[in-house]
Parts: structure tokens; sequence; C-alpha cells
């Protein structure tokens, strides 16, 4: 008779092992998506260099010429350190926005990280970051913060320098006189690039146009893109003369553009250099308050998507 109850405890929870086995599963499983897609992690806070003690005359004489009241129009903004000139256009189906940007120096080509944050799932709408930085005009950026490598650097500051993995992953490098350089990242060293000169670096691609002649062909695409998409890139006609534009896509008003045309759009307006940036959901245009394209997020729904970064242009 013993033996019989101690044959019934031993089977009476026959799968207890195995449920527990596969809850702990699940749960792994289901923390592994929230730490790629939606928990913050690899926080860095960005700081006013004058909240260290540091002094910038530059600052100061940006600080007098805000004194000067700029010349704004429905689709332009000017002002002695800069002029912003947005013009808008269909070709290919699609219908394109074109800023063109002049600066007085390159320190009012910015770029904002969401929640003034770096780090992985840290996102905000491209309007959002703009106004947070006290923006005048305002593009995506890269959204770095889709991935954990790719070199981030942004206002001088470099935030990662894992390069992605492979070869012939471009990045951009912007430098302290104006200039561009696409490399690849596998070949090149972000501390060396910093040493160089640069203050930003873009980490997504590739380049569209180099030495003024376009370097990718009906077949080229980002990983996992359609060949028709809204776009983002940034392109330089010399040196403080930018081109920065943005495309819809993926409506029945704007079929989208390809890498290709793309990149012959950006060489018929002057580009000697051009870069690709995030596009898809995340190409948004913004300027004075406004958002200047039709971002989708998702089919033909009319809305901005939360994203990493911005370029921008602005004094602050």
């Amino acid at each position: 008779m013993k033996n019989t109850k101690n044959s019934e405890k031993k089977v009476k929870y026959p799968y207890f092992w195995a449920v527990l086995y596969g809850l702990l599963l699940t749960g792994y499983g289901v923390f592994s998506l929230l730490d790629a897609f939606v928990i913050p992690r690899d926080l860095v806070y960005v700081t006013d260099p004058q909240e260290s003690g540091e002094t910038n005359s530059l600052l100061s004489d940006q600080q007098e010429d805000r004194e000067t009241e700029p010349i704004i129009t429905e689709n332009s903004y000017e002002c002695s350190q800069f002029s912003v000139h947005i013009t808008t256009f269909n070709r290919y189906d699609t219908q394109i926005y074109v800023a063109d940007v002049v600066l007085s120096d390159i320190s009012y080509l910015k770029a904002g990280l969401a929640g003034g944050v770096f780090g992985r799932n840290v996102r905000d709408t491209t309007s959002s970051i703009a106004e947070e930085n006290g923006a005048v005009f305002a593009i995506n950026g890269d959204y770095y913060g889709f991935r954990d490598s790719g070199f981030v650097m942004r206002n001088g500051y470099l935030y990662r320098d894992i390069p992605r993995s492979g070869s012939g992953n471009e990045a951009l490098a912007v430098y302290g006189d104006g200039s561009f350089e696409i490399f690849d990242e596998a070949e090149s060293d972000a501390l060396e690039l910093a040493q160089e000169g640069a203050l930003h670096i873009f980490s997504f691609g590739p380049g569209l146009v180099e030495d003024g002649a376009v370097t990718v062909d009906e077949d080229s695409e980002v990983e996992q893109a359609m060949r028709s998409n809204p776009r983002t890139a940034i392109g330089v006609i010399e040196p403080l003369h930018y081109v920065l534009l943005v495309s819809d896509g993926r409506t029945s008003e704007s079929e989208g553009l390809s890498l290709y045309q793309l990149a012959q759009v950006m060489e018929s307006l002057g580009c000697t250099q051009a870069y690709n940036l995030d596009g898809g959901g995340s190409s948004t245009m913004w300027f004075m308050g406004e958002v200047i394209n039709k971002p989708t997020t998702s089919g033909n729904t009319i809305k901005e998507r939360s994203v990493s970064d911005i370029v921008y242009i602005g004094l602050s």
C-alpha cells in the first residue's frame, strides 16, 4: 500500500518540468524582442559644452547674430548665418521635396537625438526632435538605433565606433571644413576620422554620387527595402552648400523612387557627393513647425514614424 502512494506522488505532476521549461523559454523570447525593439539601453546623454565650463567664441558670435531679423516666407528662410530654400516637383511619378541650403559655417548643420539621448530604442518623431532643438529645418537621419553596429558621430561627439560587419557598407563623414567623404566602414577607423576633423558620421547608405558621378545602378537597393520607396538623401554641391531631399512614396499619388532614380535626381541638382539616409516610413521633411511632405508609416496612412535622430539647420 505504501509503495502505491509513493508511485502516485511521483506521477502527480509528470509535465511540471516541461511546462516550467516552456514558460522560461517563452519569457526569454519575449524579453529578447523587447530588448531589441522596445527597452531603451546603452544610453548616453547629450550635454551642452558650456555646462562643463567650456567656452566657445563661435557660440558667442552666434548669440550676437541672432538679433538680426531673418527673412521668412512659406518655403524659405534667410539670415546672416544660413539660407534654406525649398522647392517641390514631380519626377518618376513621385513628389520630391528639395531644400537648397547655404551656410556661413558648418556649425549650423547639426544633428539631434530623440530625447537628447543616444541609445537603442530611444525614438521620437522628426518634428518633435526638431522643435526640441530649436531647428529651422530638419530631415530624418540614419536611424542609428535600429542596430548595434555602425559608426555614430554627432556634433563632434563619437558615440559608437563599431563598424557594420561585412564589406561594402558605406558611411558618410561630414568634416569641419564642410566637405563630405563617403567610405567603407569595414576599412575605416572612426577615431581616426574624428582626429581628421569629422563632425558627423552617418551609417546607412549607400553612397549615391561621388565626384559628380552616380555610383549605384538600377539593381541597387538597401537591405529589406522595396524597389520604390519614400527616400531621404543629403548631398553637397560644394563645402557649405548642401542639398537635402525627401520624396514621398507608397501611395496612389507618389510611387516612390529607386536608389538609382534618387541618385539621378541628386546628380541633376549639382551634387558632387550624395548619400542615402533612412527612407521608407522614416522619410520626413520639416520646416518652421510643419511637416512638408507626406510620411507614410504604413500603407496609405499619412503619419510620422518615430526615429532615433535628425539632421537639422538651426542656430541653437
